[in-house]
């Protein structure tokens, strides 16, 4: 079954390979579409501005591919620990060296099947998490439903979106600038969020779009990524009631304009909730991967589990889970300010939450700013930025607060709008953790080189 899945992902890789001139040639014709090359950034929600007619059914094959070198060192003061069925001091860190990381890859299928009507379906290819072939989501996208034949609905939908499918639920705005596997050419910098809000769940979502720069969402899913119709058996310990698969729901509202030829203001605030679920993954849904490879992870733990290797183990090195998978209500606002080459985006998070085992709710806080310059005017494929991005959370089972800060820089350079360049120093500081657990006194800093392609 290995053998034959390698195959595919070779195939698949090859047919990639061989689709990009035609990809290359027909992005610009799809239809309220984000491309995956430079063109894509500061590209959040798909506005009804899209002015692309509609000649025949059409198909884009894109993919992304990215490189990282990783020269990063970490530490730690936790006391050395032993646990039963492990060998050695499960508190040790894994030595690091400079060297190249797994490389990731992501396929993109996207079809115009009609006018207003588009299809997105993503494949990662290759990731950390998981090395062979997965589908992350796909969707179909409806701005315009002329097959009803009716002048009122054409109306409503001047304004309107639908979209339906398994797809990455739109909750905060962090998301449309994350990494993605191997699609990294949206983000600055090497990594997402130290607490990392990404989701593909089954359901839909509605927009209103105002042309004055105003928009509504409201969105419905099954709270799963992996759904099940096996009836629950456990018991919340809350409610002392069998665990119900209850829908959950997000939102958003905002205000994006283009004021000045030379300044963009964008504010909006969102929502994410879900009363009872068998796993709700907001912030464990990625199935790739961080791309801090093997900081803070130990050797002992790893030779322990099932899958022995690190990667594999702890895929989400440099990240915060809360754990919240029985219940949460999670709220973000974000702000993006662009003025010429000048952008700032911020971010200010706050959720509360439980698993079936906890009675009462535990909360987590998150704030972050990234400040970048994108230079020469008029062209702006050169960029320096920095970020700042800090985590304060409840432990589970009480305790002091835990603290994680972190600080990065980054430059960067397009070569061409499909090929990009970047590099980063990152200092990252783990506070308030007991002297029992791993990231007692823990700390990663250092370097990041990566090539990344999108098209």
């Amino acid at each position: 079954m290995k053998k034959t899945i390698k195959q595919l992902k070779y195939l698949a890789i090859a047919g990639m390979v061989s689709a990009s001139y035609y990809a290359t040639a027909q992005e610009q014709e799809m239809q309220y579409f984000r491309p995956n090359d430079e063109k894509g950034l500061r590209v959040f929600e798909t506005t009804k501005n899209d002015s692309t007619p509609f000649t025949k059914m059409k198909v884009h094959v894109g993919g992304n591919f990215e490189l990282d070198f990783q020269g990063l060192r970490d530490q730690n003061t936790a006391v050395a620990l032993t646990k039963p069925g492990f060998v050695g001091n499960v508190n040790s860190l894994i030595p690091l060296t400079n060297a190249f990381d797994l490389p990731m890859a992501n396929m993109n299928i996207d079809a115009q099947l009609s006018d207003g009507i588009r299809m997105n379906l993503t494949v990662y290819l290759a990731a950390r998490h998981h090395e062979d072939t997965w589908v992350k989501g796909g969707y179909i996208q409806f701005d315009k439903l002329l097959f009803l034949h009716s002048d009122v609905i054409n109306n409503i939908m001047n304004s309107v979106t639908i979209k339906v499918g398994q797809f990455d639920l739109d909750y905060g705005d962090q998301h449309y600038q994350r990494s993605d596997g191997g699609n990294t050419i949206y983000n600055p910098f090497m990594d997402n969020y130290i607490m990392d809000e990404f989701a593909t769940e089954l359901g839909g979502e509605v927009y209103y779009h105002n042309p004055c720069g105003f928009f509504l969402m409201g969105g419905i899913t099954n709270g799963e990524l992996d759904p099940t119709v096996i009836a629950a058996t456990k018991i919340d310990s809350a409610t002392h009631q069998p665990n119900n698969y209850d829908a959950a729901f997000h939102g958003k509202i905002g205000y994006d304009k283009q004021v000045s030829t030379d300044f963009r203001i964008r504010i909006t605030g969102s929502f994410y909730t879900d009363k009872s679920a068998n796993s709700i993954t907001l912030f464990g849904g990625d199935r790739t991967g961080s791309h801090y490879f093997d900081v803070m992870s130990n050797q002992a733990t790893a030779n322990g589990t099932t899958l022995n290797d690190a990667n594999d183990y702890n895929p989400f090195s440099g990240r915060y889970n809360p754990g919240f998978s029985e219940q949460v209500n999670a709220y973000m606002g974000n702000l993006f300010l662009k003025y010429k080459g000048l952008e700032f985006f911020g971010t200010a998070e706050t959720v509360a939450g439980r698993t079936i085992t906890e009675k009462n709710m535990r909360e987590a806080n998150q704030l972050s700013g990234d400040l970048l310059y994108r230079f020469p005017a008029h062209k702006e494929n050169f960029w320096v930025g920095i970020r700042y991005n800090t985590v304060t959370a409840a432990m589970q089972g009480g305790g002091a607060d835990i603290t994680i800060n972190r600080e990065a820089a980054s430059i960067g350079w397009f070569l061409t709008k499909n090929i990009m360049m970047k590099a980063e120093y990152v200092n990252q500081i783990y506070l308030n953790y007991v002297n029992t657990n791993i990231l007692n006194g823990g700390r990663f800093d250092g370097y990041m080189l990566e090539a990344s392609i999108g098209f």
